[in-house]
């Protein structure tokens, strides 16, 4: 028999949340979870089923009371929607997630989760895609750039290879792993997209500060600036955990028309330098993406709002097909 109950102590559940998730992804760490939680410090909800003394299900969710509904745990929002992504859901399968859902019902049962991975159960739902990720992918290219702009039309590379040499030829300086970076990617951000960066809110400015030093503690950081003729450029913040290359969020200086392609070959060329199972830029739908043939990977959203529709597109705190990770992992049929 299966019963079902509700952490909202926040070590319970980060106890929970350590033996339960599989730990894959950056997202998938509590601590990273926590450099968000410790700034935005939501009530935590986690539903926990448990079937014969062990754990059959887990949904980690937080209250955010501006909204009147449950988001993804830590509930970091901006403009009203969470942004980490490649949230997951555990369930034995499709009945104990639906009973972890109706545990919810009621006038403060409103839950809204976004950017779940491919869902491998989806209990009676229709699956909706919120948005689209994209992934770089070296293994397929056996880690060689010239293979990759092979699957490029002739014309299309060539265009491509002589706008990026003509913008490094104008005095471009690269500068890796600087902390001190971190307050230039925020000025930048602001900059280009003024009241529509994320950096508008001072918590998720402290959250990544915060997630960026967790990074450097654990040899995991990477961060890439570009100046030109002394004017910086671009700054963009990443990670590498486990074979994958994560770019978190970044800037870019508009007076330089292109330098978002510049950075970003860089970043591909250095994954298949360095042998990396794949490159994530994350969601945001910007024509880049599509142009650079990177592998589309949909993330999903499972919501009982009136209309559970996705939502739009994402502004850009920086600016993929691969096998699909489950957001419901149904053990026993998936594993």
């Amino acid at each position: 028999m299966t019963s079902i109950r509700v952490i909202t102590d926040l070590e319970e559940g980060g106890r929970v949340w350590e033996r339960t998730m599989p730990g894959d992804h950056i997202s998938d760490l509590w601590d990273v979870r926590m450099c968000f939680q410790s700034r935005y410090n939501r009530p935590v909800h986690f539903i926990v089923a448990e079937t014969g003394g062990r754990i059959s299900g887990f949904l980690p969710l937080s209250r955010i009371p501006e909204k009147r509904l449950y988001g993804y745990f830590p509930g970091e929002v901006w403009d009203g929607k969470t942004w980490l992504e490649q949230n997951r859901v555990i369930a034995d399968d499709p009945a104990i997630l639906d009973a972890m859902l109706a545990s919810l019902r009621g006038r403060t049962g409103r839950f809204h989760l976004r950017y779940l991975l491919p869902a491998t159960a989806a209990s009676a739902r229709e699956e909706t895609v919120d948005e689209i990720g994209y992934l770089f992918m070296p293994p397929q290219f056996d880690y060689d750039m010239e293979n990759y702009f092979q699957s490029f039309s002739h014309k299309s590379a060539k265009r491509i290879r002589k706008e990026v040499a003509a913008i490094e030829g104008n005095g471009i300086r690269y500068r890796f792993d600087d902390p001190a970076d971190f307050d230039l990617m925020i000025r930048l951000n602001r900059e280009r997209y003024g009241e529509d960066s994320y950096f508008t809110d001072d918590r998720f400015t402290e959250s990544f500060r915060d997630l960026m030093h967790l990074l450097i503690d654990r040899g995991w950081f990477r961060m890439t600036a570009i100046e030109i003729d002394g004017d910086p450029a671009a700054v963009d913040l990443g990670c590498v955990y486990n074979g994958e290359y994560t770019l978190l969020a970044g800037g870019t200086n508009g007076r330089f028309p292109g330098i978002a392609k510049v950075i970003n070959l860089h970043h591909m060329r250095r994954a298949c330098e360095d042998r990396m199972d794949r490159v994530d830029f994350l969601c945001g739908n910007f024509s880049w993406k599509t142009m650079f043939h990177l592998s589309p990977r949909p993330l999903y959203v499972l919501s009982n709002l009136t209309p559970p529709v996705a939502e739009p597109a994402r502004p850009s705190v920086m600016r993929t097909s691969a096998m699909p990770d489950p957001a419901v992992v149904v053990r026993g049929v998936n594993a």
